[in-house]
């Protein structure tokens, strides 16, 4: 899954998708993982970070992967 080239994030967690016009805001974490999106890390290599650096279960961070990939597909995000 990768975002989309056009799409601008800031560290605090705005998201602007200049081809439509929209802008969202985000939490810290939500933040971290954009970041690591646009420098091109791999899902895997995202959710292991996470895994490494947060308490969270491996079974919730799937849950949590595939309703934030859905969040991003639905907001056109994501590129194709």
């Amino acid at each position: 899954m990768k975002l989309k080239k056009n799409v601008a994030t800031s560290e605090n967690g705005f998201i602007f998708n200049p081809s439509t016009g929209d802008s969202f805001s985000s939490n810290p974490i939500a933040a971290e993982i954009l970041g690591l999106m646009k420098a091109g890390s791999s899902s895997l290599d995202i959710k292991q970070h996470l895994l490494d650096n947060y308490e969270v279960e491996e079974a919730q961070l799937e849950r949590d992967w595939e309703d934030w990939i859905l969040q991003l597909k639905d907001a056109n995000l994501l590129e194709q």
